[in-house]
């Protein structure tokens, strides 16, 4: 590509929409990220009865493993939404916006 189509493409109000729109999502996503590490930080240090209390009676393990394997879960949860929404809606942008700044 050539500089003329770079410069239609940072001027085209559909690569401003796309820059958003994905720009957004990715911090909505992270904060999501970011609140549940921080509720699992802070659960950790105010309530660490929770964490060590034990599934059950005979049992060795306590509520922290399926809570702390649950925050590393979200995250790949996190990601695969990510993933999916950047494959569709922001790739399916994308080639719009080549298509009208290659004409």
């Amino acid at each position: 590509m050539n500089d003329s189509i770079y410069s239609k493409i940072q001027d085209s109000p559909r690569f401003k929409e796309l820059v958003s729109k994905r720009e957004r999502f990715a911090w909505i996503l992270s904060a999501i990220m970011l609140g549940l590490y921080a509720a699992f930080i802070l659960l950790i240090a105010y309530g660490p009865q929770v964490m060590g209390t034990r599934i059950s009676a005979g049992s060795s393990i306590t509520w922290g493993i399926p809570i702390g394997v649950g925050l590393i879960i979200s995250a790949f949860i996190l990601t695969a939404i990510y993933v999916r929404r950047a494959n569709g809606e922001f790739d399916d942008l994308n080639n719009e916006i080549l298509k009208e700044a290659q004409q």
